[in-house]
């Protein structure tokens, strides 16, 4: 079954939201075995939509579209579509009934103009929405179906998984299935990775492998087209062996949602460690991303931000004639703060930055250079030289990312 997603709104394409449905919807219908063909985003305009409609109809089975549901006037997308297949628009009871209680439960007035959220095409199968209030439709006609959804994710997101998916894979079966694998990597760029990965990508038939770049690491989403489950696992266990030979060194963890610090925070608590950090150049934004995850406080018992020499000599007790011989960018600055961190917070590691936001130099150093030091009790305390590009911002989140690389391979060494 061929699909393609189509999202109304000209927020969208002002670039004033986020296009997050489209892929949501993707993965969510991947699951199903339903293939994404097309993406596509329109403007709330009437006469444009009708014009991607018929486009759609001569490619796709299955026809979803976002946004366009509520109560405004430029609200079309139920009205477009129900004028294009020559149905009637028709309120839902249920809906209605809903809309009723939620303006006498909130005590508010309600205007002639919500009841355009009641409304679904005639004849098709109304989709409640268990977080708002407008009702989506599904309804075929002769070769295609459409899907029409609200646009805000709050809503979208459980609607469908509600409601959306058990409907389409009761009425829309598929002999096979896609099954995905998604394997992350720190420390080598997407053309490194491709490269490396070249002879497996040059010959991949099922399952694939399909690379995407993202901020400071690549993600390669591995996907097998089967009938069975079981069958579609070992195919991809077999490929991630073969990419694992190639460029395992840089894998950290698996899936969509994980990420460098929780596989980090996990590792941490996994092994009973702990860990601190003393910050320069990133101002607290190694501990701000740590303090993000869940039941880090198991693992992190605070740290320091010494944005000055003279902080770094108060706070951590760092030799003042040593800042002033060597620098505060330099590799025995980054050593002596990750010392002095550790071993006043009692941590079994600590990391240290200094280094060079810009966008001007500082003590003759270029923006991007960036010092990174590694303390681990009962070992020589490093650092390494790191040399960033892009703008502020993106140098200290890069600078965050190695410091967790050198945590998360220092435990997985030590364990």
């Amino acid at each position: 079954m061929k699909a393609e997603i189509i999202a109304v709104g000209t927020e969208l394409l002002l670039g004033q939201v986020v296009n997050t449905n489209a892929t949501f919807l993707s993965q969510e219908l991947a699951d199903l075995g339903i293939e994404v063909y097309y993406h596509t985003v329109v403007g709330d305009n009437p006469q444009r939509l009708e014009q991607l409609l018929v486009e759609a109809e001569e490619r796709s089975d299955l026809i979803v579209l976002c946004g366009g549901l509520g109560p405004t006037d430029d609200d079309l997308t139920k009205d477009t579509v129900a004028a294009h297949i020559h149905h009637s628009l028709v309120q839902d009871e249920q809906a209605l009934a809903r809309l009723h209680d939620f303006f006498k439960f909130s005590k508010r007035s309600m205007t002639e103009n919500n009841l355009r959220q009641t409304l679904m095409i005639e004849d098709g199968i109304p989709i409640q929405n268990p977080t708002g209030l407008a009702v989506g439709t599904l309804i075929t006609k002769e070769d295609t179906t459409y899907l029409l959804l609200p646009g805000p994710p709050n809503e979208l997101n459980p609607m469908f998984q509600q409601n959306v998916r058990p409907l389409l894979a009761a009425r829309f079966p598929q002999a096979e299935q896609l099954i995905s694998r998604v394997l992350r990597f720190y420390g080598i760029g997407e053309s490194q990775l491709v490269t490396d990965l070249k002879e497996l990508i040059d010959r991949q038939t099922n399952p694939t492998i399909a690379p995407y770049a993202k901020p400071n690491e690549v993600t390669l989403r591995l996907t097998a087209k089967v009938a069975d489950e079981g069958l579609g696992q070992q195919l991809l266990d077999e490929l991630e062996a073969k990419v694992m030979a190639k460029v395992g060194t840089y894998f950290y963890g698996y899936g969509d949602e994980n990420s460098l610090v929780k596989v980090t925070v996990d590792a941490l608590k996994k092994y009973g460690k702990t860990v601190t950090a003393a910050e320069s150049l990133t101002a607290g934004l190694f501990q701000s991303t740590l303090g993000d995850i869940t039941g880090v406080s198991e693992v992190f018992k605070g740290g320091f931000v010494t944005y000055s020499a003279e902080t770094k000599a108060h706070f951590l007790g760092i030799d003042v004639k040593l800042l002033e011989k060597e620098g505060t960018i330099s590799e025995a600055c980054a050593i002596a703060m990750a010392e002095r961190a550790r071993i006043v917070a009692d941590a079994d590691y600590a990391v240290s930055f200094t280094g060079v936001a810009g966008p001007d130099e500082l003590e003759g150093k270029p923006a991007g250079t960036v010092w990174i030091g590694f303390a681990e009790k009962g070992q020589s305390t490093i650092a390494v030289l790191q040399h960033f590009n892009r703008d502020r911002r993106s140098i200290r989140k890069s600078a965050v990312m190695k410091g967790l690389d050198l945590i998360l391979r220092a435990v997985n060494k030590k364990n």
